[in-house]
């Protein structure tokens, strides 16, 4: 159990006596033989702190796991730091045997406290392919801590508009009013990042680094990552060059800086590829750093492409071991992309910190389409850096905005502090565009010019480069009604309402799900895959949540 008295199911425990490896049941409880009256037995479970016990086979043993420290918001002179920091996250209670990491509900902060805030900025977008998968897949309530509203919003890329010529991102805002909360107003804050000019890509040097294990032998896990790096290859060029290491009954460099113009040689080793064996990920990630700074390019991509589905179990397999090789090994200038796979043992948790300690962007692939939009269609947002370290600030106007929440950026409030700490930010791919959405309560009491609600500043630093730039643009107090907003917003607004009525948020319950149909239906194009797509997850979603299937860790 952890410090709250919950029960942990599924926690792994290893016998020194017997070497060997067990399990919890769904509600915490473990038995087996023993040759032995005393072991020493070491309790592993993610999000938690691995522990050690002496246990005697004549007594009761309780077991208590500490969580690892999970998400801060530190505050300094009325100046609000929120960090995403997935180093160490207090891990949900498991589904089947997959994992997710958990994250409290930012709630309201009043300005005249907390007039600022920053936030991380970055392209991941795995939880909503990852919400489509368990909606098709399931037939009760989603884990809540897998609906990650912010990457739900990524997913679609809303309202991307080219940036000056000068400049590194275009910035936006807009105010409607609120839709589950009339005394309340919306500000969208849109970000878009300039693209690359396809002519002067520069050239690749990617390591594959492809897990191979027992684990990955269904036809959603090794079989999809062949299919979708199999396409990839068919776009790479003479001066890219790739190399494959793979993990599972053993680690292996299957090749070394192949250039890209060998396609035939390169899909060769690919479609060799089969599960087998354990899942030894500490020496395979060490491997795939040294290869891929064996054939570093100064000023070219330098990148490892993670695939698997997270379930590290030989060597280093805590969140909080492989931050600190990943944090080790990022320090040589190299990005390391996550693709997650598969389902029952699926393991989030690990993929979203080592994507966000190593300097990279997190997707899960549930489909071949999703296989080939990530790694084909979208591929310059995927694997082209245009701004790393990216993370905005807010400056709330105290006159216009009595106090506001960051949706879809869970973080725990218990924890503030007067202390003042340096914001990691994000990766930003060639032409993202992110969009980012405020609930705000707006100041009536107030007489003071209210002509601004917000000054915005884009904190970013060129990949390879110290300087720390900013670009900076004033959110005016205009507000508009739902009905005028521009259609992309009513889309991002219809995103946000299913991921809060997916995670079952108090404030979703204001809101049917015959109204977020309706409203949803008004502004999506059925003749559109994606937004055909997404209408038809609701209607699923409908049905589950309407018959109050609830999830439970036990089933």
């Amino acid at each position: 159990m952890d410090k709250h008295y919950q029960r942990l199911g599924s926690v792994k425990i290893a016998s020194l006596a017997t070497r060997q490896q067990y399990k919890t049941d769904a509600y915490g409880n473990f038995g087996f033989p023993s040759p032995v009256t005393q072991d020493t037995l070491s309790f592993s479970y993610d999000g938690y702190d691995t522990l050690s016990v002496v246990v005697k086979a004549d007594e009761y043993a309780r077991i208590t796991l500490t969580a690892l420290p999970s998400s801060v918001i530190f505050t300094k002179d009325n100046f609000s730091l929120i960090i995403r920091n997935r180093d160490m996250p207090v891990a949900e209670r498991s589904i089947r045997e997959e994992t997710y990491n958990h994250f409290d509900e930012f709630n309201f902060l009043r300005t005249a406290q907390s007039p600022g805030i920053a936030f991380s900025a970055n392209i991941n977008r795995a939880s909503y392919s990852n919400i489509r998968r368990l909606i098709n897949e399931m037939e009760s309530l989603l884990p809540p801590h897998a609906v990650r509203i912010e990457e739900m919003l990524n997913y679609f890329n809303f309202n991307y508009t080219e940036p000056q010529k000068d400049s590194m991102f275009h910035c936006a805002s807009y105010i409607s009013n609120c839709p589950w909360n009339k005394n309340n107003e919306l500000l969208f804050v849109n970000i878009s990042a300039r693209r690359i000019n396809m002519s002067k890509i520069p050239p690749n040097n990617l390591v594959f680094l492809i897990d191979v294990s027992g684990s990955m032998d269904m036809p959603n896990k090794l079989p999809l990552l062949k299919s979708g790096f199999l396409k990839m290859v068919k776009n790479l060029r003479a001066l890219d060059t790739i190399s494959i290491v793979t993990f599972g009954d053993k680690v292996s460099l299957l090749c070394e800086g192949i250039p890209g113009n060998e396609k035939e040689k390169i899909a060769a080793m690919i479609e060799k590829l089969g599960a087998d064996g354990p899942t030894p990920g500490e020496s395979a990630i060490k491997l795939a750093f040294n290869v891929a700074w064996r054939r570093f390019i100064k000023g070219g991509n330098n990148r490892i492409i993670l695939a698997a589905d997270g379930d590290f179990n030989v060597g280093i397999s805590t969140e909080k071991d492989l931050v600190s090789l990943i944090e080790y090994e990022k320090q040589k200038g190299i990005y390391l992309t996550c693709l997650g796979v598969g389902s029952g043992n699926y393991k989030d948790s690990k993929l979203a910190v080592l994507a966000q300690k190593g300097n990279g962007n997190f997707a899960y692939i549930d489909n071949e389409q999703e296989a080939e939009r990530v790694l084909v269609t979208d591929l310059t947002k995927t694997l082209f850096t245009v701004a790393d370290n990216v993370y905005v600030s807010m400056n709330f106007n105290p006159a216009a905005v009595k106090a506001y929440r960051l949706l879809g950026y869970e973080n725990d409030n218990r924890f503030v502090k007067d202390s003042v700490i340096q914001l990691k930010g994000g990766e930003i791919g060639s032409g993202h565009s992110l969009m980012a959405i405020f609930e705000m309560v707006p100041n009536t009491d107030s007489t003071a010019v209210n002509n601004w609600a917000a000054d915005l500043q884009v904190h970013y630093r060129i990949p390879m480069r110290v300087k720390q730039y900013t670009t900076g643009y004033s959110c005016p107090n205009s507000v508009s009604t739902l009905k005028e907003a521009d259609i992309s917003l009513k889309k991002a607004i219809s995103v946000a309402m299913f991921g809060m009525k997916l995670k079952d948020a108090e404030d979703a319950k204001v809101m049917s799900w015959r109204s977020l149909q309706k409203f949803s239906a008004g502004c999506f194009d059925k003749e559109k895959f994606l937004e055909k797509e997404f209408l038809q997850l609701i209607s699923k979603a409908k049905k589950m949540y309407t018959h109050r299937r609830r999830y439970s860790s036990d089933e």
